[in-house]
This record gives C-alpha cells, structure tokens and sequence, in this order.
C-alpha cells in the first residue's frame, strides 16, 4: 500500500478523541498545517433518509452539516495596576514580595483557603479504599501496637473493603516477641468495623451487613427482623427460598417484606463507594434527528476541525530550487494536502455508512430496540460499494447520536433468527422481547428459559432455550431461582 493510502486507513479507523490526537500531532510536526477559526470545516452535506423512498431521499442533501453556529466567547479585560509607579526605588536587603504586593490568591498573609483549595484541586489524586482508612486511623487514638495492627489489616483488605485473609492469620504473622495476643487484634478490628464505609474490614457478606445493621439507630423499623434473617438464615435469603423462611423465622410475610427491603438498602461491596469514578464521556461522531418527517444525518462539526494550508509558508517555496529548505518545505507541502484529503474522505466514508445504517434501522428509531432489523457489515458493504473490512473500520469506536440515545455504529449490527412466518428477526430485538417479559413477570414465578421459549414460539420466533440463556446472561439478568422474591 501507498503511504497516502496507510494514512487514509489509519484516519478511518481512530475514534473521535484519538482523531483529535492524531490531528495535533501533524500540527506540531508540519508547519504548513494551521489551526483556523475563521475557516469553515469541510464536512459533506447533511443526508436526509425519507420514510416513504429511503433510497431517492438519502442521496438528495438538502441541508448542510456546516450550517453551525460557533459561539465565540469574550473575555472581560481586566484592569492591571501600573506595577511599575508602585515599586519603591529601593528596598531594604531583606525584602520579600509578600512584604510590598499582596498575592491576588492569597488573603493578607499570603495564604487562605483559596489557595489552600487551589493546591488540592492541582495535586489531588485517586484515593483509593486503603488511603481512606490510613487517614481515619491517622485521625484516632490508638497505642503504638494497636497501630501496627490496624495497619496489618487495613493492608488485608481488597477493593470491596472484605478482608482477603483471617484475623487469624494476621495476628499469626507478627514476630512473637512483640507478644501480641489474639484478643488484641479481634478487639483492633472490631474498631476498625466501625470506620467509613460502614461494613468494611469483614470478612464475608453476611458479616458486612450484621456490621452495617449494628450501626443503624435502635428504632430503626424492622431491624430486629433483619438481624435475625442476615444472621440465622442467609442461606435460605441467598437462595430465595421465601416459604422455608417464613416457617423457619417465624417472621410473617408483611414484617419479612420489610425487613428485606432493609436489607437490600445495604451496601455488599462498601469499598466500592470510595475512590473517584472514572468516568469516559463519548463524543458522537453523527447526529440523527427527526425533521418534517424525514430521518436527518449529518456529522458532528466538532470532529472535522478547521484545518487549512498556510499560505504564508506555502508561498515561500520557490520553483525549480533544490536547496533542503526548498525541499523540506515542498515535502511538507505534500503531505499536508494528502492529510487534508484523508480528513474529507474519513469524513465523506463516515456519512455513506452512518446514512445506510439509518435507511435500514428506521424502525428502531421510531418504536425502539423490537423493531430492529437484522443487519450485517455485508449489507452495507455492497450498499456503500465497499469492502467489509472498510465497514468494519468505520462502524469501529464510532458513535451515533440518536433521539433514543448514543449507540455505537456496531450496536446496529446484529444476527437473524427466523420466524415462522419465513421471515427474519434480529438477535437484539429478541433480547429485548426477553427484557419486557422478564420486566411483565410475576415476581412469585418468575418465568424460566423454557416458558420464554414458548412464548416466543408462540409470537412466531423460534429460538432454542440455550439461546434464550446466552442472551439473558449477556443482558445480566439473573436465572428464574435468583429472580424470585416476596410482592
């Protein structure tokens, strides 16, 4: 392959943020590239997917994607004090700043909580679980061996805040001549229970949760009956087994109901609440809308950013001159113009794509994720006229912004199944079909992979029970046992 066509390839497969990497990286490398706010981002024009001739519609652009308006942001001037006038002609030896000019930060004494606040928003970091009970162990009064102790056991605990090895052997780990007794460290972690996130520094579930119904007040309505289901019968509430419980605890069903629902107000995993989420935010790299009734594709304008040649630069190269300069800037020159190219025809590729998608998957965009179509990157390949890795490329980490949310282009791609009547039904609307009868069933009878099959049978689709397992596992819904619970 031609370099122009590697980079091409290398364009059409980056997503969105690594574009814009990519993009500032040629900037710092080829001076003949610029950065313009002024110019206007060559995007292909907008396509409009008709519902009635999906076909005529969507090759006739009738509005542009680079009608855009840019809002452009003033900064207030501020007024800076004539620094000059203000400095004394002379200043004693041991003069420092603070003792002639007052820090625009800072308060009178050159510190404040703004300045304070300003370095921990600079130089803050993750905190992770053990981090945060460092410092709650800094903040308590514990002897030099209690110390040790806590600290030989906040190191035990894994992210979910549960220790990850017996007191047991902890305390079996100290040098015996620091003569530490057992009781001393069950009494340490026994404190160290009591720290944020409460349940923390357990040993199994049910330990957390009799630590976090230890903490609640007294009153607490149906505490009594929580404890004694966490502590005697976890068993029968990890398997559901409602009625063996009932006669067991000799708790009846209205109390039982209650004392449940205080129980799932706890926390498993209270490690998991500390440390900050790290979160990915998506740029979508098409918008879809709906106007005048008609299914409207365009790019986002963020992604093709406003790049042009420098003219400046460009008119410095001289004709028939063969000094390195002359070549070096000719050569940059070159390759700007390819890259310019690659942009325009990632975008152009992106737009074909992502208006196909949207002719095949109307339905989905008017009644939701039933109504979608089985399609393959075969089907768009020949509709686009390209090869199927080309789509692969395209629909790869590329998002689409639609009224039912952001999907990414792959999402649109899914199997068939085949109905009784002879036709198709795609492999994610029979997931969804599957979450609404899960969501409709009763929760006293929940319906197995077997009823699901027969009602699906029943609407025409026939699909094996093995089938309707691996789809309700991928959409993490528990089996028929674990989904039964009390009305």
């Amino acid at each position: 392959m031609t370099p122009q066509l590697q980079q091409a390839i290398k364009l059409l497969q980056l997503s969105t943020l690594d574009l814009q990497q990519e993009i500032q990286e040629v900037l710092e490398s080829n001076p003949m590239l610029e950065m313009s706010e002024d110019a206007e981002p060559e995007l292909p024009a907008s396509q409009d997917t008709d519902t009635t001739e999906p076909t005529a519609a969507a090759e006739s652009g009738t509005e542009s994607s680079t009608d855009v308006e840019v809002a452009e942001f003033s900064q207030e001037s501020t007024e800076i004090p004539d620094l000059e006038s203000a400095i004394p002609n002379e200043l004693p030896v041991d003069t420092q700043w603070e003792d002639v000019y007052q820090s625009p930060v800072s308060g009178p004494a050159g510190g404040g909580d703004f300045a304070d606040s300003d370095f921990e928003s600079r130089n803050s970091s993750d905190e992770s679980l053990q981090d945060h009970m460092l410092w709650q162990l800094n903040l308590t009064r514990f002897s030099d061996i209690d110390r040790v102790i806590a600290m030989a056991i906040i190191d035990a605990i894994d992210d979910n805040g549960r220790l990850t090895v017996s007191v047991e052997e902890i305390w079996e780990s100290f040098d015996p001549e620091m003569e530490i007794e057992l009781d001393e460290a069950m009494a340490v972690l026994h404190r160290l229970q009591q720290f944020d996130p409460p349940g923390v520094c357990t040993h199994d579930l049910r330990e957390c949760l009799l630590v976090q119904l230890q903490q609640l007040p007294d009153d607490t309505p149906y505490l009594g009956e929580a404890k004694t289901v966490v502590n005697r019968y976890m068993s029968l509430l990890g398997n559901r087994d409602y009625a063996q419980l009932i006669r067991r605890s000799k708790i009846r069903e209205p109390e039982l109901k209650e004392a449940l629902a205080l129980i799932q107000s706890l926390n498993p995993n209270p490690g998991q609440s500390i440390g900050t989420d790290n979160t990915e935010y998506i740029a979508p790299d098409v918008f879809v809308s709906k106007r005048n009734g008609s299914w409207v594709v365009e790019l986002n304008p963020d992604i093709a950013p406003r790049l042009r040649i420098n003219d400046g630069y460009a008119n410095l190269i001289k004709r028939a001159d063969n000094s390195a300069d002359n070549t070096y800037m000719r050569d940059s020159l070159q390759e700007a113009r390819w890259f310019l190219k690659s942009l325009q025809s990632r975008n152009e590729t992106l737009m074909k794509v992502a208006t196909r998608i949207v002719e095949h998957q109307r339905g989905f965009l008017e009644y939701g994720e039933e109504a979608m179509k089985p399609l393959v990157l075969h089907d768009i390949a020949d509709a686009v006229d390209m090869h199927e890795s080309t789509i692969s490329r395209v629909t790869t980490q590329k998002y689409m912004h639609t009224p039912r949310g952001i999907f990414e282009l792959k999402y649109f791609f899914s199997s068939h199944v085949s109905t009784a009547s002879g036709g198709e039904c795609s492999s994610t609307a029979i997931r969804a079909l599957i979450k609404k009868l899960i969501a409709a069933e009763n929760p006293r009878k929940p319906l197995s992979d077997s009823k699901i099959t027969a009602l699906l049978e029943d609407q025409g689709i026939k699909v094996a029970r093995r089938t309707i397992a691996k789809y309700r596992e991928s959409l993490v819904i528990p089996p028929s046992n674990e989904r039964k619970r009390l009305v």
